[in-house]
């Protein structure tokens, strides 16, 4: 067994050098310079520094040779129990890894962790992984979820800032309004099918900001004035419930097909009241965020739903279905 540590700037890439010839037993200079993306020259000064640290690189010589590892070297990560390993491979959501900017540092950790198993963890974790899906692109009506897009750069500085407890200034674009500078106290990131969101406080008040809404950021050296602690599921649940309960809201009675039931209660902010008529379908009172979610919540209905009241949602809806029928009797 050979253990190595590295404590100068190269450490990354020499572990990622060992990993590589260690799973594909032996590659060349040039093939080592292309994965680690780096000359041929500093291929072989990192063979010289990885030799002097005492991990058995050697070199074959001729046509087929190129640098290898003796048989037998490992870096193993002791401790690490089956159940363990696994948590570790599946708990990693790529997509949150993404929306924080940490989604090569992600790959390159999970690489890591199963080339550093024991060899009885090693084969068994990396086949469970395989048998889990976390967070798919797409939903059974392959809907695809499409995760914000948001600059490294911006979401690097945000991170930082957060980390190290300091202010950060953000070039911020709300929803249909040009981009203003604000200045705000961090407090967590979340992400959530894909989106990552920046938990802040500004002149006192909790804030919310959407990553990628953020046009550029810039971490200040002045402390943050937040909690020195932060329970980020409580506070991510309190301003959804705040979000939720504000606003204009908007209370619609209507007609149900009950089959359709599961899908209007997964948008509405809340069903108030419901019972069942004579003919099957259920009689609700349920309340929307506004008008345009109210609207666009019962379209998606189609005929499983008939709004009773409010009348101008009701005129909304059939002038909306007018229309679609006026385009298609046009062709």
């Amino acid at each position: 067994m050979y253990s190595v540590e590295f404590s100068n700037v190269r450490a990354d890439r020499l572990v990622s050098l060992v990993l590589l010839l260690r799973r594909h037993g032996r590659l060349s200079a040039a093939a080592l310079a292309r994965e680690l993306e780096v000359s041929t020259r500093t291929v072989l000064r990192d063979i010289e520094a990885l030799s002097a640290a005492g991990v058995p690189v050697y070199a074959e010589r001729g046509r087929h040779g190129g640098f290898a590892l003796l048989p037998g070297f490992q870096t193993e990560l002791t401790g690490l129990n089956h159940d363990e390993a696994l948590a570790l491979l599946v708990a990693g959501s790529r997509r949150g890894a993404q929306a924080f900017g940490l989604g090569a540092a992600l790959a390159s950790a999970m690489c890591k962790v199963v080339d550093a198993l024991p060899e009885s963890y090693r084969v068994t974790a990396a086949g469970a992984a395989q048998r889990l899906l976390i967070d798919p692109d797409t939903d059974l009506l392959a809907r695809r979820q499409v995760p914000d897009e948001v600059p490294d750069t911006v979401v690097a500085e945000v991170r930082r800032a957060v980390f190290a407890g300091h202010k950060v200034r953000i070039h911020y674009a709300a929803a249909g309004q040009a981009p203003k500078w604000r200045t705000v106290d961090p407090i967590g990131l979340v992400t959530v099918r894909g989106q990552g969101y920046l938990l802040a406080i500004r002149s006192g008040e909790d804030r919310t900001y959407r990553l990628s809404r953020i046009v550029a950021a810039e971490e200040l050296d002045e402390p943050a004035q937040r909690p020195d602690r932060v329970d980020l599921d409580r506070a991510w649940q309190e301003r959804g419930t705040r979000f939720r309960t504000g606003g204009d809201q908007v209370d619609v009675v209507l007609r149900l097909n009950p089959a359709r039931r599961d899908d209007l209660v997964a948008t509405a902010l809340a069903i108030r009241t419901e019972e069942a008529e004579a003919d099957g379908w259920l009689r609700l009172e349920v309340t929307f965020q506004d008008s345009r979610h109210a609207e666009w919540a019962v379209w998606q209905l189609a005929t499983n739903a008939e709004v009773l009241a409010p009348q101008w949602l009701r005129a909304a809806v059939r002038d909306r279905a007018a229309a679609l029928a006026a385009r298609y009797d046009a062709m």
